[in-house]
């Protein structure tokens, strides 16, 4: 945002001052409507002379405030952002377990303990209980976010492709990624108790064998990615890209790495949302982040399957598949990174504010509930390191 304007330096104007021009005029047009709400208090519309004052009672004329009216919206936005994290928490580890508990009252075959992340019982209850919880903690805070923020579809959502080449060079980035991020940690907790489960009551068939595994995978790798990357790059990051597509990056990526709730796969999915994040706004599209967590998971899937071999250079297989996939993504990042540079493209808008994009973050991740939702979520992660 700039704090001049070419017909009048001392005027004001957040909506008609931000840098539109990375994303597509339908998006674009959506997005300055809802901007320009004047009752939409998660909208960050202030328009200012900077030659008027206002008379307040008591304190006599005083002048309209820009850091004040940025920070209330932070807030406000935050404040809608916490709850529906604290949404998703509560849902995944208590009202998860709840329902898993009456199921297992009513004479299910599946059981779990509310101090342990692992389940028990037949497959086919299993692999059911997971993808409903995973379908509700989901649905209930994006539900929830849509309704609060009233954001268009339109602007919730950027649906056109308009730079294949940054889709591409973005799922290079990831490949690249999933092979950093994998050294330190394969492959995650839950998917690991779940393949354990589907390989132990079987010996003799491989994974692919099992029917509801092959059922969980597929949610997994594709409805959860689909249904999550709607979730953190919709509405919510619509309404933090005001303030700069950078803070929204930042935020959401936080948001993303929390709700794991998993001390060693927080680096994972710090980076991986990054990656999605800034390759949504690079392409133009919501779908290069969602193929992006596929990517990712697609990746792990492939690690669980050679690990599964009984082959003795199961671990050279293993690393020279994770050495192939990190050299094809830095190929491929650095290719499309010379063509870009040559093109002298800029995807990303870029703000400027009397409020630094430091001082934001600290008062986003100050603001009510967010920080509870983050001790309860470091609180489970350090429960699960030590379990």
């Amino acid at each position: 945002m700039r704090l001049t304007d070419t017909s009048e330096k001392n005027i004001i104007n957040v909506v008609g001052q931000f840098d539109y021009s990375t994303q597509d005029e339908g998006y674009n047009q959506s997005f300055i409507k809802w901007r320009k709400t004047r009752d939409n208090p998660y909208a960050f519309n202030f328009k200012m002379d900077r030659r008027e004052s206002v008379f307040v009672d008591g304190k006599g004329f005083e002048s309209k405030s820009l850091p004040t009216a940025e920070r209330n919206c932070v807030i406000k936005i935050m404040n809608v952002a916490g709850i529906a994290m604290l949404m998703w928490i509560v849902i995944d580890n208590i009202i998860g377990k709840a329902i898993i508990s009456l199921f297992s009252f009513l004479g299910f075959d599946i059981h779990t303990s509310f101090f342990s992340t692992g389940l028990f019982g037949g497959d086919v209850e299993i692999v059911t209980a997971l993808i409903l919880i995973g379908l509700i903690k989901i649905i209930l805070p994006a539900w929830y976010i849509h309704s609060k923020l009233k954001m268009p579809l339109k602007a919730e959502y950027m649906s056109k492709l308009r730079h294949p080449s940054d889709m591409i060079a973005s799922l290079c980035m990831a490949m690249a990624a999933s092979a950093v991020t994998s050294l330190p940690n394969i492959y995650t907790n839950r998917t690991r108790q779940v393949f354990n489960y589907f390989r132990e009551i079987d010996t003799d068939a491989s994974a692919w064998d099992q029917k509801q595994f092959i059922i969980y995978a597929i949610f997994d790798i594709v409805i959860v990615s689909v249904m999550s990357e709607l979730f953190f790059r919709g509405a919510i990051f619509g309404a933090l890209r005001q303030f700069g597509d950078m803070f929204a990056i930042v935020i959401t990526s936080m948001m993303s790495a929390l709700l794991v709730q998993d001390v060693r796969e927080f680096p994972a999915a710090l980076l991986m949302s990054a990656i999605a994040a800034a390759g949504m706004l690079r392409s133009g599209s919501i779908i290069t982040a969602i193929y992006a967590q596929i990517i990712f998971k697609l990746y792990r899937m492939a690690l669980i399957l050679l690990e599964s071999t009984s082959d003795d250079t199961v671990f050279v297989k293993r690393n020279f598949f994770i050495l192939a996939v990190f050299i094809i993504g830095v190929a491929g990042v650095g290719f499309f990174y010379l063509i870009g540079k040559k093109k002298n493209r800029h995807r990303i808008a870029i703000y400027k504010s009397e409020i630094t994009i430091w001082q934001r973050i600290v008062i986003a991740f100050r603001s009510y509930p967010v920080p509870a939702v983050m001790g309860i979520c470091i609180m489970a992660a350090l429960i699960k390191l030590i379990l």
